[in-house]
Order: C-alpha cells, then sequence, then structure tokens
C-alpha cells in the first residue's frame, strides 16, 4: 500500500519461521508532517527497528495490546518491524512480556544485529533478520505447544478454550498459566483479541455484522467498541485515515 505521505508493504514468513512469525512490514511517513494514528490491538508482539527525522535509531518491542491507543506517526519516519507470534516468546526471543501488557520495553540497539544501515528495504530486511532468527531457534518445541498455537491460530481466535485444550492435550488451567506467565493475559481473551483482528477486512468492507463466531450483533458491537473505542460503523467510516491498520488494508 502506497499514498502521497504513506507508504507500507509486508512479507511472510517462511515456512520455517511460521510457526512464530506473522509477517515482517516497513512503513514510512515520507512527509515533513505528522500524522495522527490510531493503533489497534491485533494479537501481534512486535519488534519495531526504526528512527525519524529528529529521533535516534532505536529498536523497541511492544508487549499484547488490549485496547486502542493513540500514536504520532513523526515526520520522515522509518519503520521496520517483525509480528511475532506467542511461540516466539519462548523459543525464540526467550523473553516474558507478561509486564508489558499495553506497553513497549527497549532492547539493545544492536538487536538481532540490525543496524540503522540495514533499514534499505524489505527484502534485504527480511532476509537477514529471517537468518537470525533461526539462529535463535535452538530448541524444539513442545508438540503440545505447537499444536495449542496451531488450532488457535487457525481458527483466528474462533475456538472454545475447551476445545484448545482437547487439541493440544492440556488442562484449560496449564494453558492459562502459560499465557499468563509469558503474554500477561489469558487465553480466553488473547482469542477474543484474535477474532477481533480477524473482522478487520469484513468492517472495510462495510460487512457490519459479526462472522467470526460471535453470539449475536450485540456481542460483536460490544468486542469492537472495547478494542477499537468507536462502533463498527465509525471503524469502518476509518475518518482521515486515523485507524492505520485500516488504511493499510487492501479492501476486498
Amino acid at each position: 500500500m502506497s499514498s502521497a505521505h504513506i507508504q507500507y508493504a509486508f512479507q511472510l514468513p517462511e515456512p520455517a519461521l511460521a510457526d512464530f512469525v506473522e509477517s515482517f512490514w516497513v512503513l514510512e511517513n515520507l512527509s515533513d508532517e505528522a500524522k495522527e494514528i490510531v493503533v489497534l490491538p491485533d494479537g501481534s508482539f512486535d519488534v519495531f527497528f526504526g528512527y525519524a527525522a529528529n529521533e535516534p535509531f532505536h529498536v523497541t518491542l511492544s508487549g499484547i495490546t488490549t485496547e486502542s491507543s493513540q500514536a504520532i506517526l513523526a515526520p520522515r519516519t522509518v519503520m521496520y518491524a517483525i509480528s511475532f507470534k506467542f511461540l516466539a516468546l519462548e523459543y525464540i526471543l526467550n523473553t516474558s512480556v507478561a509486564n508489558a501488557v499495553n506497553a513497549v520495553r527497549y532492547l539493545r540497539n544492536d538487536f538481532l544485529k540490525i543496524h540503522k544501515e540495514d533499514l534499505n528495504g524489505l527484502d534485504v530486511f527480511v532476509k537477514q533478520v529471517s537468518h537470525a532468527l533461526q539462529e535463535h531457534l535452538h530448541v524444539s518445541v513442545d508438540n503440545r505447544k505447537h499444536k495449542l498455537s496451531q488450532s488457535i491460530y487457525n481458527s483466528k481466535g474462533s475456538i472454545s478454550i475447551q476445545e484448545a485444550a482437547d487439541a493440544c492435550g492440556w488442562s484449560s488451567r496449564q494453558i492459562n498459566r502459560y499465557f499468563q506467565q509469558w503474554v500477561g493475559i489469558s487465553l480466553k481473551n488473547y482469542l477474543t483479541i484474535l477474532r477481533f483482528r480477524a473482522s478487520f477486512t469484513q468492517i472495510k468492507s462495510g460487512k457490519l455484522f459479526p462472522e467470526q463466531h460471535y453470539a449475536d450483533q450485540a456481542h460483536f458491537i460490544r468486542d469492537v467498541k472495547k478494542f477499537a473505542g468507536v462502533v463498527p460503523k465509525v471503524l469502518s467510516r476509518n475518518k482521515d485515515d486515523r485507524f492505520i491498520q485500516f488504511s493499510l488494508l487492501k479492501k476486498k
């Protein structure tokens, strides 16, 4: 996606990283003016590599977001990112984000050996970080956690806790303990966020009714308002392109 001032591109991971990485992407504000944006919860854990006209290069890790947040996309911003799935927290990043709910944490500026001069094209970035991520992946994933991950992401959050437990052979108590330890929220709340994220495309297309196993229309509206701060109709209009994830979606 690109406009006169905002440019965006993304790539999906290679199969070896598909259980850990949702996508790689780059977002740039090429103008000399700041842009006010709203960031919505989407269930990912992002590592950002970026800088702006009056800001130095920095690397940050965002924990899970459970509510919309307003932000400023500074002039001449260059932002490359890796959107991770939850297994990456244990098996690649080796860090819990339980204390970073709705927050970010600064990482070393040489994280994954990426420097400012490496932010020169998404293809090059993806190749370099993919190699670094695979070097960090030394331990085989517990089969139960792998099955849990597949059931959660394949269903886009439209799965019950009991169904997820049956799919992986863990009890719901064990699963919730795992999510609280690594993510900082319960599995139920995480599934709700994924289900909200799965509704983005339909809402952008003007389909203002539930398609992701919501109990009814009222439930759908309630969840959208909880996470976006507005009802589905307002979200679909996306006035001034302020909901950045909607602006970057292709309309189907």
